[in-house]
């Protein structure tokens, strides 16, 4: 599916009803953009539950954020 959508002055967008529809999202709901490396991006529909998570699980990942952690795992 493609649709195209303008910007306006304030960086903003519709997100056209079709798109509306494939995500399934609402006033209200969340969306998280990623872009991609070869500039092209990529929107998905953020479960609120996503967020709750991944708040949670960041702060258990403390104990692996150490400089000798950063040097083991840097060439993954």
């Amino acid at each position: 599916m493609t649709a195209i959508a303008k910007v306006t002055s304030k960086g903003q967008t519709t997100i056209p009803a079709a798109v509306r529809a494939a995500l399934q999202v609402g006033p209200g709901d969340l969306i998280a953009w990623e872009v991609l490396d070869d500039g092209s991006a990529r929107i998905r529909r953020v479960q609120s539950l996503d967020i709750e998570y991944l708040k949670a699980v960041e702060g258990t990942l403390s104990e692996w954020a150490s400089a000798s952690d950063e040097e083991a795992y840097r060439g993954l």
